[in-house]
């Protein structure tokens, strides 16, 4: 299989890679870092609606939609990249989602612990590390091809990844920026700047192919090549423009933020009889935390629904109508227009 360690090259040219050698149906392992940061959306999302697009404009940072699913994600010189295409009946493919994932990041599992990092495998396509994210990846078919696409994360810039979202308010973007430095870390916070400092890009890199090299084979060094650079030139002159950027995607029910595997910021809106319900919530492995609710709705007595948002803090998915329900029934509280059925509908994921 052609292995193209590329260095680091300008932002754009790290999507385009490889994107162009799917389309052109070529195998192949790419390694890769952007000189310069932009933000990344998923294929299947409205940039409009993930994205500070003025933000991101003012401050002088691009913005591209991949053609691979997954969330928005501000990416620099800092995260090092690997892409894998293989042709769609590739032998080195499992069909089981799982079994591929657990497949392609083993590579990048042994790398973090080979630097002295206990990185392990977290279901359903994460790497974690005492419980927090340590690799964002991401899979599609491009053409003929399935693309895998992932990272090892040396450094991670959690101010501008949490201003460049288009959130639904600065104490949700609070949120936002407080959920990610608890749920995901880096080679540098994990080992101390002393320690990181001996593992180079080149360092790494040079890992990371000594590892892919167990799954897929002996890799062959091949330079960009005219059929490459002229594919992703002609990709450049679409995927750069307004109508490709703003395609419009799925559009949410509020917001939804994967930070990691089990974790999940949630912004939902429900439109009741008596009024419309915001809640803020997060999901950690299946149980409700920090829930907030607001809107123009009426409660007596007022402070009753902090008491129901205690209530459902620490619950379990599965047993939020019981407690509800319970609620309901143990506590004197009139909440005209706005039934148990409107609450289990804003916080139902």
């Amino acid at each position: 299989m052609d292995l193209f360690q590329l260095g680091h090259v300008p932002w754009v040219d790290s999507q385009l890679c490889y994107h162009a050698l799917a389309q052109l149906g070529r195998e192949g392992l790419i390694i890769v870092s952007p000189k310069n940061h932009y933000v990344c959306v998923g294929y299947h999302q409205d940039a409009r609606l993930e994205v500070d697009l003025d933000y991101c404009k003012s401050h002088d940072i691009p913005v591209f939609r991949r053609q691979v699913g997954g969330g928005a994600v501000y990416l620099d010189g800092n995260q090092l990249f690997f892409q894998i295409v293989l042709h769609r009946n590739s032998p080195l493919a499992p069909l089981n989602k799982e079994t591929f994932y657990r497949k392609f990041l083993r590579p990048v599992i042994e790398v973090y612990r080979r630097i002295g990092i206990p990185a392990q495998f977290k279901a359903i396509n994460d790497i974690v590390t005492d419980g927090k994210k340590i690799s964002g990846t991401g899979a599609g078919e491009i053409a003929d091809c399935i693309v895998f696409v992932g990272n090892l994360i040396l450094d991670f810039d959690y101010k501008t990844m949490s201003r460049v979202l288009n959130v639904p308010d600065e104490k949700f973007r609070d949120k936002v920026h407080r959920s990610m430095e608890a749920n995901l870390t880096t080679i540098r916070r994990e080992l101390g700047l002393k320690r990181a400092e001996k593992w180079t890009h080149s360092e790494l890199n040079r890992l990371m192919i000594e590892e892919f090299c167990k799954v897929l084979g002996p890799l062959t060094h091949v330079a960009e090549d005219n059929e490459l650079a002229t594919k992703m030139n002609d990709l450049g002159k679409l995927m750069n423009t307004e109508s490709w950027l703003y395609r419009r995607g799925r559009v949410p029910n509020g917001r939804q933020m994967k930070i990691r595997s089990g974790v999940n910021l949630i912004h939902r809106v429900h439109k009741a009889q008596g009024g419309l319900i915001r809640a803020d919530f997060e999901i950690m492995e299946g149980k409700y935390t920090e829930v907030c609710f607001s809107g123009d709705w009426f409660c007596y007595p007022q402070d009753a629904i902090s008491v129901l948002e205690s209530k459902i803090t620490g619950v379990f998915q599965g047993e939020l109508g019981l407690v509800i329900e319970k609620f309901y029934d143990d506590y004197e509280i009139d909440t005209p227009g706005i039934t148990i059925d409107d609450w289990i509908a804003v916080l139902k994921v």
